[in-house]
C-alpha cells in the first residue's frame, strides 16, 4: 500500500526548504551565507556523482560551495595542510573530506584534522564522544537522515526493540546511538553475528546497512516492523536495489523505505542542515 512507503524525496525537500528559508533570511539581514567546503582526492566516479550532487544540493538552498580537487597522489601532509588552512578560514563553515580516500591515506587521522566545529559529516571523534554521550552537537548526516523519517511517522522510541543490521563507523554504530538516545533497547548486527534472522525476527524497527544487495526477506521480519534501508547496490543488469528485498519485504512491513527514493536523498539534506549548523556555531 502507497501509505506504508516511507518517501524520503518528499521529507529531505521538507528539510531542504527549511535551510533554505534560513538562508534567505541571513542573507537578507547582509550577513555572510553558509559555506561548505568539499575536498575530493583521485577521480573515483561515484565519488564525483556524489560531489556533484552536494553542490546541487548547495547551490538550491543558497549554501556557498568551494570544492578542491586533489590528485591521486596527493599526499596525506598535502591533504592535512590543506585542512588546517581551511580551519583558520572563518568564511568556511563546514569541510567535507570526500571518502573513500586512497590507500597510501589514513582517513580517520585526516578527519580528526578537521575543527569538529566544522565537521558537517559528525565522523570527528569528538562529535562521535558527544553523540555517544547525548550531547549532540553534530551528528553523521545518514542516520540523522534515518531519525528524521522515523520522527516523521510518530514513532514512540520508548520500550521499542531497535536491531541495525550493519556496525559501520558511518551508519552502524551512530545509528545505534541515536536510537539508544531515543529510549529504544538496541541490537547490533553484524558479519559475526549468528543467526541473523533470530534477531531480526524481534526488531520493531529495522535499519539495514551492510552493502549486500537483498539480504533481508520477508520471513525475516516480524508483522508490522518498521523497515529502513540504508543499503544501494548496482545488480548486474543495472537496477538499484536495497539490502531489504522490498517485494517480500514489503507485504509484512508496517512502514518500508524504498531504494532510491528512501534514506538516500535525506542524507544530503541533512549535510545541509549540518552545514547550517555549523555556520550558527561559528557566529
Amino acid at each position: 500500500m502507497k501509505d506504508k512507503i516511507i518517501d524520503g524525496k518528499y521529507h529531505s525537500n521538507q528539510v531542504l526548504e527549511d535551510v533554505a528559508r534560513q538562508v534567505a533570511t541571513i542573507k537578507s539581514e547582509g550577513k555572510r551565507v553558509p559555506c561548505l567546503v568539499v575536498i575530493l582526492v583521485g577521480e573515483d566516479p561515484a565519488s564525483q556523482v556524489y560531489v556533484r550532487n552536494k553542490k546541487n544540493a548547495c547551490d538550491k538552498v543558497g549554501v556557498s560551495s568551494v570544492e578542491y580537487k586533489l590528485p591521486q597522489e596527493t599526499t596525506q601532509q598535502e591533504l592535512e595542510d590543506l585542512i588546517h588552512k581551511l580551519n583558520q578560514d572563518i568564511t568556511v563553515d563546514g569541510i567535507l573530506v570526500q571518502m573513500p580516500l586512497p590507500q597510501h591515506i589514513d582517513a580517520q587521522y585526516i578527519l580528526d584534522k578537521i575543527d569538529y566545529h566544522k565537521d558537517v559529516d559528525g565522523f570527528h571523534k569528538y562529535n562521535v564522544g558527544a553523540l555517544a554521550t547525548n550531547s549532540l552537537l553534530v551528528a553523521p548526516c545518514t542516520p540523522h537522515g534515518v531519525m528524521y523519517l522515523l520522527d516523521s511517522l510518530g514513532v514512540n522510541y520508548a520500550g521499542k526493540h531497535a536491531v541495525i543490521v550493519g556496525a559501520s563507523n558511518i551508519v552502524g554504530r551512530p545509528m545505534g546511538l541515536e536510537l539508544l538516545n531515543r529510549g529504544a533497547t538496541i541490537t547490533i548486527c553484524h558479519s559475526k553475528t549468528i543467526d541473523l534472522a533470530s534477531h531480526t525476527r524481534r526488531a520493531d524497527i529495522l535499519v539495514v546497512a551492510v552493502g549486500r544487495a537483498n539480504i533481508i526477506t520477508g520471513d525475516m521480519l516480524q508483522q508490522g516492523a518498521i523497515v529502513i534501508d540504508v543499503g544501494i547496490n548496482r545488480l548486474a543488469s543495472g537496477k538499484l536495489v536495497g539490502d531489504v528485498d522490498f517485494a517480500s519485504c514489503e507485504p509484512v512491513a508496517s512502514h518500508i523505505t524504498p531504494v532510491p527514493g528512501g534514506v538516500g536523498p535525506m542524507t544530503i539534506a541533512m549535510l545541509l542542515q549540518n552545514t547550517l549548523t555549523c555556520y550558527k556555531l561559528s557566529i
